[in-house]
C-alpha cells in the first residue's frame, strides 16, 4: 500500500484533485439522469435535496449546508422557483429576509430522483466489501471535519476575493 496520499509527490497524490475527479466520474450517471430526464442540474438537485433533508432554509443557510458559493445559490433558487419546484417564504414582519422551500411539485421530483441516486450510490459502493465502507464512512468523516478545522484556522490567515479573480495575496 502506498502512502503517497500523505506525502503527495505528484498531483495524482493529492486528496484534493483525486476526490473531485472520482466526483466527477461517478457523477457522470447523475448528470445524465437529472439533465436527461428531469431537466434538472446538478447543482439544482442538490438544493432539492438539502432541502429535502433540512427543511426550509434562508437562501444564505442553503448555501452554506450545501457548500456553493451564494451567488451560484441565488441563481439556481430562482431557476428553481421559475420551475415551481421551490418557494420563496417571506419572513412575517421583514420583507427582506426569505425562506425557500419544497414546493409539492419539488417533493414530489425528489421522491422520484432519490430512489435512482441512491441506486447509482449503491452500486459504486457495492466494489466494497462492509469493513471498507466503514473505513470510508469513518475517513470521510474525519477529513471533513480536519478541513473545517483548518478553514477556520487558514481564515484568520488568509482571505480570498473570488469577485477579483482569485486571492489577495501580493503577486511577486
Amino acid at each position: 500500500m502506498t502512502l503517497s496520499l500523505r506525502e503527495p509527490r505528484q498531483l495524482d497524490d493529492l486528496l484534493n484533485f483525486r476526490l473531485p475527479r472520482l466526483f466527477a466520474v461517478s457523477g457522470a450517471a447523475v448528470v445524465r439522469l437529472l439533465e436527461g430526464r428531469y431537466g434538472i442540474a446538478r447543482r439544482e438537485w442538490r438544493l432539492l435535496a438539502m432541502l429535502a433533508a433540512r427543511g426550509a432554509l434562508s437562501p444564505s443557510a442553503l448555501a452554506e449546508e450545501a457548500a456553493l458559493d451564494r451567488p451560484r445559490t441565488s441563481r439556481a433558487i430562482g431557476t428553481l422557483v421559475a420551475k415551481q419546484l421551490l418557494a420563496r417564504v417571506v419572513q412575517r414582519g421583514d420583507a427582506r429576509r426569505a425562506q425557500v422551500a419544497l414546493t409539492a411539485r419539488g417533493w414530489a421530483l425528489y421522491e422520484e430522483v432519490f430512489p435512482q441516486v441512491a441506486a447509482i450510490n449503491a452500486q459504486l459502493v457495492g466494489v466494497l466489501d462492509d469493513a471498507a465502507v466503514q473505513a470510508l464512512d469513518a475517513a470521510l468523516t474525519r477529513l471533513t471535519e480536519a478541513a473545517r478545522r483548518h478553514n477556520g484556522e487558514l481564515a484568520r490567515d488568509v482571505s480570498a476575493d473570488r469577485r477579483a479573480g482569485g486571492s489577495r495575496r501580493a503577486r511577486p
